[in-house]
């Protein structure tokens, strides 16, 4: 059996497929702080879900540049990883430097969610990658 990211395309990603990429885990993230927000009866507002989501949202993008991610957007492992570890990690760092909760309880449901989210699509890719390969080899 192969490693999962191992059935990604080694050439490096088009701009289409980085940008596609990015956008993706950068809505997920805003889905993840709105439904928090929800879930906590947080007054819905144009911008709250931005406001809520924005530490993540910056712990994405720097972990986006430090996994080079843009090399092979979709690989679970390579990138999907380091990009989850690293939004969580930052997220709950930017959001203790400015007075917003990070208690127990919110890191362990943001880390699970967050990465459910964050490596849940990029499984999803690979499945889909690989069932597509299956339908064009020769049997």
């Amino acid at each position: 059996m192969t490693a999962p990211d191992s059935a990604q395309v080694a050439r490096p990603a088009s701009a289409a497929m980085f940008a596609g990429a990015f956008a993706l885990d950068a809505i997920l993230i805003v889905v993840f702080a709105a439904i928090g927000r929800e879930s906590h009866a947080r007054e819905a507002t144009l911008f709250g879900p931005l406001e809520t989501a924005w530490p993540f949202l910056a712990g994405l993008t720097i972990s986006w540049l430090l996994a080079a991610a843009w090399r092979r957007p979709a690989a679970i492992l390579r990138t999907g990883l380091p990009i989850w570890i690293g939004t969580v990690a930052l997220g709950m760092l930017f959001r203790a430097l400015t007075g917003q909760g990070t208690a127990l309880p919110f890191v362990i449901v943001a880390t699970l969610t967050v990465a459910a989210f964050l490596l849940g699509w990029r499984l999803i890719a690979l499945l889909i990658s690989r069932a597509r390969s299956r339908g064009r080899s020769p049997s």
